[in-house]
């Protein structure tokens, strides 16, 4: 199927799900060495984090070191721990999705696809990414503000036994998470394609992904909240057996289980950043714009040092006949 034909805004979302599926047979070898060197150890490290984290916590819980400079240490084990973590998690993230986003463009636009030229275009790819991901970062600091206000607003209201005001901010967390929560993380993702095959990206990034959303919200929030849901039960299945099933379950059975958790997560991880490529054109089709073949293959090409001067579309197709 042409990634930009106008047939695109009528897909349903398992029309979107059955062609991001198809995408990585037209270059396997290049999706299965993005998987392996980027995509697993992100979801590896997404499900095993908490393997080191809870006996840290739990030793730091059962048994309070009476000595405070003992105490520090490992509190400061366990901080320096979380945030190693997250940066590896905001690296690889923004790493996968580069080179997803990229190769499936390069594939649209009929590009020689390898993962050496993917890994070679990243370094630029991931400034563009980054400095997009920093915009999101404030909306979603905001966000969080707003949320953790009426948490406390939440808590008060229980221990006044206020009722109207218990219910009044469970009704506005439960909103915030399911539509301010679900829409910004689609605002994101978005944004994280514009910024990768247009010349934009931070706010302006943000800007044009919050116009393509437009007539596509709920099919975008269908889709997010169908991924988180999904890392949801994964993860919580991975904890009550893998890091909290010592006492019911064998060395083997855990290992077993938490690889193929680790398995399906990788699964769906990689699935989920072909169809936010992919939705990208169903919302360029929905909008009635074209994306010019020609303009994008040079687009990518600048990522790789590659100055053709560009012709456009009325040039190449006079040339061509």
């Amino acid at each position: 199927m042409d990634l930009a034909s106008e047939e695109l805004q009528f897909l349903s979302i398992t029309d979107i799900l059955r062609e991001s599926i198809s995408i990585p047979k037209q270059s396997p070898k290049t999706f299965y060495l993005i998987t392996l060197t980027l995509i697993f150890p992100l979801s590896f490290a997404i499900l095993a984090h908490s393997l080191f984290t809870h006996p840290l916590l739990a030793q730091l819980d059962a048994y309070p070191s009476p000595d405070p400079a003992h105490a520090r240490h490992e509190w400061t084990l366990l901080l320096t721990f979380q945030f190693c973590y997250l940066i590896f998690l905001f690296a690889f993230s923004l790493l996968s999705t580069a080179a997803v986003v990229f190769t499936v463009a390069s594939l649209y636009t009929s590009k020689p696809v390898s993962f050496s030229s993917t890994i070679s275009a990243i370094p630029k790819v991931f400034k563009r990414l980054f400095i997009t991901f920093l915009w999101v970062s404030l909306l979603m600091l905001a966000y969080n503000a707003v949320f953790l206000a009426f948490l406390v607003v939440l808590v008060i209201a229980i221990d006044l036994q206020d009722v109207i005001l218990a219910v009044f901010s469970m009704v506005v967390i439960f909103v915030l998470f399911l539509g301010v929560h679900v829409y910004i993380t689609a605002l994101w993702h978005l944004a994280s394609v514009v910024s990768v095959l247009e010349p934009i990206y931070g706010f302006a990034a943000m800007k044009k992904s919050y116009e393509l959303l437009k007539g596509r919200i709920r099919m975008a929030s269908v889709l997010v909240f169908g991924y988180l849901a999904i890392c949801l039960v994964i993860g919580g299945v991975f904890g009550s057996v893998v890091v909290h099933g010592g006492d019911n379950h064998g060395v083997f059975t855990r290992i077993v289980v938490g690889g193929f958790l680790v398995g399906v997560l990788v699964i769906v991880n990689l699935v989920g950043l072909l169809v936010q490529s992919v939705f990208y054109y169903v919302c360029k089709s929905y909008h009635h714009q074209g994306i010019d073949k020609v303009a994008l293959h040079d687009h990518l090409g600048g990522y790789l040092g590659e100055y053709v001067p560009l012709k456009s579309s009325i040039q190449m197709e006079n040339m061509d006949v």
